[in-house]
């Protein structure tokens, strides 16, 4: 009985780590400055880091605000389109995330409900890069 117990434990556990483990959005994700065309005053995230936490997906931004100061973001739930509160986003206060296709997400961020971005992200065939296009308005019009 024990035994099985713990194997029930163990495979709840991993089963979710399972499921995004061959999903090719996972890992650490750096911006190239020199192939990046980032509009002036809006907000910069440098290092991106999709993980795979207990069923869910976690989404971790690092980077700089239109005045040159650190932001740390951090989104936690599902590729399904819906809402989920974002944290420490100077401009956004929800984000959904829709799955495509296996290298293909779509983008929502929002502010007091109102849509302010949307974009997609595409990594390529071969897994080392990703392509993020996001429209926006920045807070300054």
């Amino acid at each position: 009985m024990k035994k099985t117990i713990g194997l029930n434990v163990v495979f709840y556990i991993l089963a979710p780590a399972v499921c995004f483990a061959g999903d090719p959005q996972m890992g650490i994700w750096k911006l190239n400055n020199a192939k990046s065309k980032i509009t002036t005053g809006t907000l910069k995230f440098t290092t991106v880091t999709f993980e795979s936490m207990f069923g869910k997906v976690k989404v971790t931004g690092e980077g700089i605000d239109e005045d040159g100061r650190p932001v740390h973001s951090e989104w936690t739930g599902n590729f399904d389109g819906k809402d989920y509160p974002v944290a420490g986003d100077p401009i956004s206060d929800t984000r959904s995330y829709t799955k495509v296709d296996d290298r293909t997400l779509n983008l929502t961020v929002k502010k007091h409900g109102k849509v302010i971005d949307t974009g997609r992200i595409v990594v390529s065939a071969d897994g080392k890069s990703r392509t993020v296009t996001v429209n926006a308005t920045t807070p300054k019009g």
